[in-house]
């Protein structure tokens, strides 16, 4: 199973290699501003998961700039599982007003992307 999951984790990856999408072009002041907005977020992933790959093309097609965490790093799981509550990816770290909020779901984050940035 192993090698079947690195395989396919290996073709996805050269598929997002391959057809990346395009970026999003605003205005330079209009994405300073969504720049700063979004310096409170942070993207749990691994590299090679569907869903995982999913989110960062919708990130990329909507022109954010999003901290991308590798959640394979012990440092980053236990702190996803400490603080979000699961060992889960995608997972998108939300830092707005003091507060922490997790969000899990590949559809669910690209939906509260998509709300708030587009």
């Amino acid at each position: 199973m192993f090698v079947i999951r690195w395989i396919l984790g290996r073709i996805i990856l050269l598929a997002n290699f391959i057809f990346p999408g395009k970026k999003r072009q605003r205005p330079v002041a209009e994405q300073a501003k969504i720049d700063e907005q979004t310096n409170g977020l942070a993207l749990y992933q691994y590299a090679a998961c569907p869903f995982c790959v999913k989110v960062r093309r919708a990130i990329r097609r909507q022109g954010l700039e999003i901290a991308i965490v590798d959640a394979k790093q012990d440092a980053n799981k236990q702190q996803l599982i400490e603080q979000g509550g699961q060992l889960k990816v995608p997972c998108l770290k939300i830092d707005k007003d003091g507060k922490t909020q997790w969000m899990y779901e590949s559809n669910d984050i690209i939906a509260y992307l998509e709300k708030q940035y587009a």
